[in-house]
């Protein structure tokens, strides 16, 4: 098993460390894709697809790796929640959030081509916010400065304070990668993390 390479085409810091969490050697690639919603596109069809075209633009390239694309979303009243960039827009954007559940959608597509297995899905994961004041929302986003977060929070850090309950399968998914549904796949692709590297 030793020679199957693993891609993550992903350059993201934040997917990386989550990957790094099965202790499988792997190496990194950017996928060339166009991220830009269809028109009137959901948001579970749109992290399908870019999951799908990221493991896609790289798998094409190196055919005997496999290769894992992700992709996710903010959901909240049917509408896509973007990063929001700075201080302003966080503020607003945790504003929005309050006291309301937000629902994670991530697209996780593992491709091997040389084997012809292809494994495309969507995992949800729910945050629900707590009340927060004005005084909270600033002086969390001072403290963390969450600018390029979907939702301006950050799970796995100071942003646990914000929530009432998560509520999903794999605390994983909420940061970008579902590592439950990864090791699933790769066991039906017949690699086992544990038994295999």
């Amino acid at each position: 098993m030793s020679q199957t390479s693993i891609i993550l085409a992903s350059t993201s810091p934040y997917r990386k460390q989550i990957l790094e969490k099965l202790q499988l050697p792997f190496d990194t690639a950017k996928p060339h894709v166009d991220e830009t919603p269809l028109e009137n596109e959901s948001a579970s069809a749109l992290v399908e697809r870019l999951a799908l075209l990221k493991a896609q633009a790289v798998a094409k390239n190196t055919p005997n790796a496999i290769v894992i694309g992700s992709d996710q979303v903010a959901v909240i009243d049917n509408k896509i929640l973007g990063k929001p960039g700075n201080f302003e827009n966080a503020v607003k954007q945790l504003q929005q959030l309050n006291g309301k559940t937000v629902t994670f959608l991530t697209g996780l597509s593992v491709q091997w081509l040389a084997k012809d297995l292809i494994s495309t899905q969507v995992v949800p994961f729910e945050v629900e916010f707590r009340e927060l004041s004005l005084e909270e929302i600033k002086a969390y986003l001072n403290k963390e400065q969450p600018y390029n977060c979907a939702g301006s929070f950050k799970s796995e850090a100071l942003g646990i304070s914000l929530f009432n309950a998560l509520r999903g399968d794999d605390p994983n998914t909420l940061m970008g990668l579902p590592l439950i549904a990864l090791t699933k796949v790769l066991r039906e692709f017949g690699v086992n993390p544990l038994t295999d590297f």
